[in-house]
């Protein structure tokens, strides 16, 4: 996916590219996993779309639910929802920064290489 370390450093116009299908690629994990709570909250918890998808993105963010969850499927939905939430978190970060934290090491071993010769 990424070139190898030996290669000439990607040029500007495909990096863009990269970044973009990277931005892409993490806004589609995000719709997804708004799209898994918000059938959730709508099935466990009998809320209204525009609710479930409030208290979804609010626990996808980090920021915590708005309405209070009252069920038992309720809570056990929303305690793994929240675990889910950490790790889609994580991972999102990960792929929209994994091209420029490549590029950086990719123009850090030019630039050791370099100074070998």
């Amino acid at each position: 996916m990424f070139e190898h370390r030996r290669d000439k450093l990607l040029p500007r116009r495909e990096y863009f590219r990269r970044l973009v299908r990277h931005a892409l690629l993490g806004c589609g994990i995000i719709i997804v996993c708004l799209g898994i709570g918000m059938t959730g909250y709508h099935g466990f918890e009998g809320l209204g779309w525009l609710d479930a998808f409030l208290n979804a993105a609010m626990i996808l963010s980090g920021m915590g639910p708005v309405a209070p969850v009252t069920t038992a499927g309720g809570k056990l939905f929303a305690g793994c929802y929240a675990l889910f939430s950490g790790v889609a978190f994580l991972t999102t970060v990960g792929i929209l920064l994994a091209p420029v934290v490549h590029r950086a090491l990719h123009r850090f071993h030019l630039e050791d290489r370099h100074l070998d010769q």
